[in-house]
């Protein structure tokens, strides 16, 4: 390096060349497309599981019914929930899809943000105990009733999608 550049400079130039390390932006968008691995939320440890019910679901008179168990042991809390080294409350949800097209890719995605801990996570109740509750994305936990937050909808399919794709779930 000569006496006219100073590191500064050479390191800037870099930059302007395109040479340096990618932006933040653009390390947030590979690693929403798994160039980097996957996102991973903050939910406990657990299992989910899915069978299907021979009747109807409220909105879906065609088509049977998914239902989706999600189990969850009690545990201690990490350093990624609201109160590491406390216990946390388990415990058995249950979510509902119609069994057709729409449904099956919705669980399919459903299972994969499960798997990236995206879900659930540890929330302090009304009675001040910390319980696994549902995250960002919506679940159906009522089999009837047509609310955004308890039975399927028309909408809800198209709702999950949308959501789950803005969680990088695709």
């Amino acid at each position: 390096m000569g006496s006219n550049q100073s590191s500064d400079k050479l390191h800037c130039n870099r930059y302007l060349d395109g040479q340096g390390p990618p932006s933040l932006v653009e390390q947030a968008i590979e690693q929403a497309n798994g160039k980097f691995g996957t996102l991973s939320g903050c939910q406990p440890d657990g299992q989910m599981t899915w069978e299907v019910l021979n009747r109807d679901l409220a909105g879906f008179p065609n088509d049977n019914t998914l239902k989706i168990k999600f189990s969850f042991p009690e545990g201690k809390q990490t350093e990624k929930h609201p109160h590491p080294g406390q216990n946390y409350a388990g415990g058995v949800l249950c979510a509902y899809l119609p069994d057709n097209r729409e449904g099956r890719k919705v669980l399919a995605l459903l299972e994969k943000a499960f798997y990236q801990k995206l879900l659930f996570r540890i929330a302090t109740n009304e009675d001040g105990e910390d319980v696994i509750t549902t995250s960002s994305i919506p679940l159906k936990i009522q089999s009837e009733g047509g609310n955004i937050f308890d039975g399927p909808d028309a909408d809800y399919l198209k709702t999950v999608k949308k959501l789950l794709n803005n969680n990088g779930i695709k």
